[in-house]
């Protein structure tokens, strides 16, 4: 057994910056000189133009990249899962994602891969799964709770400062004790937990973070995350 499991969430990627550094990060926690990673584009339904963003990322890091299709026709998936250094989940639709996943016994096979040392993450939708709940925009005109995999304590919100409802929504959730506190992450920002313990972020955006949301007598709480 590993000495430490590894979860990298992240608020989203941008389309002006280079998203390298953030899955780079991730590859090297796996401490192999060229981790196989994995990207599970569910979310999307498989999109093509998701898969060839990935494409295009992964071209220019040191890595084995593959995908695992749901939409078209699947290959083993315990098989593919197991062979995974690095898993990376991409965003869209959680609430389908999850009920994909589920049909496949994905679930089951992430929790075993994550506790032997595969190093788990993903943007958006990618991020929100890892976490008892989410803030999601699955349901069309408006943002929801989401109950999610419960790998990691609490509720995240991705897209903080990228989407200008999903402050006021998420704070609106905790207001009604609709969803759990958490975890908001803005775009261009990661935040690594170790076991199940938030351990740093990492961005490529230095104006951009991460913050730990608590609901409290006065109101909703955010602090800035300075790990």
């Amino acid at each position: 057994m590993p000495d430490h499991r590894h979860i990298v969430a992240m608020g989203g990627l941008s389309r002006d910056r280079d998203n390298g550094p953030l899955i780079d990060y991730c590859l090297r926690l796996s401490e192999r000189p060229r981790p196989r990673l994995g990207f599970i584009a569910t979310a999307s339904g498989d999109a093509q133009e998701y898969v060839e963003r990935f494409g295009q990322i992964a071209s220019g890091l040191e890595c084995e990249p593959s995908h695992l299709p749901f939409f078209a026709r699947t290959p083993d998936v315990a098989e593919w899962v197991a062979a995974q250094d690095v898993i990376l989940v991409g965003g869209g639709n959680t609430k389908s994602m999850l009920a994909v996943w589920r049909e496949w016994g994905l679930p089951a096979l992430l929790r075993d891969a994550w506790e032997r040392g595969t190093v788990l993450c993903g943007w958006s939708a990618g991020a929100i799964c890892w976490f008892e709940q989410g803030v999601t925009d699955s349901y069309a005109g408006r943002l929801e709770s989401l109950e999610c995999l419960g790998f990691l304590p609490g509720s995240c919100c991705p897209h903080f400062n990228g989407e200008a409802d999903r402050r006021p929504e998420y704070h609106r959730l905790l207001s009604e004790d609709r969803i759990q506190p958490g975890i908001a992450i803005d775009d261009c920002v990661g935040v690594h937990y170790v076991d199940t313990a938030l351990h740093q972020i990492v961005r490529i955006d230095e104006s951009a973070s991460a913050y730990k949301v608590t609901m409290t007598e006065s109101g909703v709480v955010e602090e800035v995350v300075s790990a």
